[in-house]
């Protein structure tokens, strides 16, 4: 097979859909179908759960495990990265991950409170493997598409992904749905499950086709290479220190990113625990439409920040995104009804797109001239699992103390000193 030229459509499209094959994970397993089973292991809302050796909640444990997580992919992405860069082969670590990621959420069919340990180590596979495997993938746009067509195509990557989680998503909702007993429920759920991880496998076999494997060296990987993804960090930073612009948008990006995943990560957790559900049936139904009306309104958020930030510029379309973040914490804190939460849903929809396919195409128009992008991108990584690190063991340590609630609230803070930083973004390098 010819190797694609860099900005062809072909190719642009190929990378985009990874997206359409990875977000049915972020969909059903993180946002939707897995937080509703998850709760509905227990008898009540206020039970327990008891997990290498201590006594939690139960959206401290998953609070917990996935802060964990991401300080692994922190920890991995720049030995990984280094070696992709060395070897000259960041496909076959992309492949790795998605296989990795694809087979936790087969797993998790088998999630069962008494083998506990077992059933978090299919979530961390899930978990780990989505974003291991987004280390790469971003790290790719530079290279497969030029800056003006950047915005667009990191828009199409994020619109196709959540149209594609939605046609799951609703096969997921039906087979759940047309069980009455609840035990047949659970079972549709489990198989859900499955169906994630075979569709997350199956459809990235188009991008895996398409996608170039990178420059092969025939290096050897070597104890030496181990290391320097992280010496390539540091060097990473040491040139940051020259590029102010870039050196400060990294930091507004990781504060405020930090409450953006700490957020879209837990919302469904919230309002399974928080909002005044009827029963357990308009709760499960409730919440997944919900989930559907975030990705929907997001498809369109994500088209409509990019002609945004080509009208008033990246920054300030930021901004404005983080100051509706920052009054949905408002918001949230007093929000009880099941309406109230509908609404939410809505707003976060539309900021949820904005902001992530932004952040991105935003970091890699920032970029300086350099053929070593997956360094850059693994810095950039770096950066945003730490501040999920942060968030989550924030949100954890605020919800087991006072509420969840309290916790949603706490996160304003990030918002409002993100904002702040963006404004410190010079307009030009």
């Amino acid at each position: 097979m010819a190797t694609l030229k860099k900005g062809s459509k072909k190719l642009l499209n190929a990378w985009a859909f990874y997206d359409w094959a990875n977000s049915v994970y972020t969909l059903t397993i993180a946002s939707s179908i897995f937080p509703i089973f998850y709760s509905s292991l227990f008898e009540d809302k206020n039970q327990l759960v008891n997990a290498f050796g201590f006594e939690m909640k139960q959206t401290v444990l998953i609070s917990i495990v996935t802060a964990f997580t991401f300080l692994v992919v922190a920890c991995l992405s720049p030995i990984l990265s280094g070696i992709a860069d060395y070897v000259g082969n960041k496909k076959n670590f992309m492949k790795f991950f998605c296989y990795m990621g694809g087979l936790g959420c087969i797993g998790l069919y088998f999630f069962n409170l008494s083998y506990i340990h077992t059933s978090v180590l299919f979530y961390f596979m899930g978990l780990l493997g989505y974003w291991g495997s987004l280390v790469f993938y971003n790290s790719y746009l530079p290279d497969i598409a030029f800056p003006e067509q950047q915005d667009s195509i990191s828009a199409k990557g994020f619109s196709w992904g959540y149209i594609g989680s939605v046609i799951l998503l609703i096969v997921n909702l039906a087979m759940v749905m047309s069980q009455t007993d609840g035990a047949a429920k659970m079972q549709m759920m489990k198989y859900s499950f499955v169906t994630v991880g075979l569709w997350w496998i199956l459809f990235s076999q188009y991008t895996f086709y398409y996608l170039p494997k990178g420059s092969s060296k025939g290096h050897k990987v070597t104890k030496h290479v181990v290391f320097n993804g992280f010496r390539e960090l540091k060097i990473v930073w040491q040139q940051l220190k020259t590029n102010k612009r870039l050196k400060r948008y990294l930091n507004a990006f990781f504060v405020f990113s930090m409450a953006v995943q700490t957020i879209m990560l837990m919302a469904v957790y919230f309002g399974e625990k928080e909002i005044a559900w009827a029963n357990n049936d308009e709760k499960t139904q409730g919440l997944i439409v919900s989930i559907l009306v975030i990705q929907l309104v997001a498809v369109g958020g994500a088209v409509l920040t990019s002609r945004m930030s080509i009208k008033y510029g990246n920054i300030k379309t930021l901004i404005a995104i983080n100051v509706i973040w920052m009054a949905l914490c408002f918001y949230a804190f007093f929000m009880k009804m099941p309406v109230q939460f509908y609404i939410a849903a809505v707003i976060v929809g539309f900021v949820m797109g904005g902001v992530q396919s932004l952040a991105r195409s935003t970091y890699s128009k920032f970029l300086p001239e350099t053929d070593d992008t997956t360094s850059y991108f693994s810095f950039y990584d770096v950066a945003e699992k730490i501040g999920i690190v942060i968030g989550m063991t924030i949100f954890a340590v605020v919800d087991q103390i006072a509420s969840m609630r309290s916790a949603i609230l706490f996160l304003f803070v990030f918002f409002l000193l993100g904002i702040v930083l963006l404004f410190k973004v010079p307009e030009k390098a």
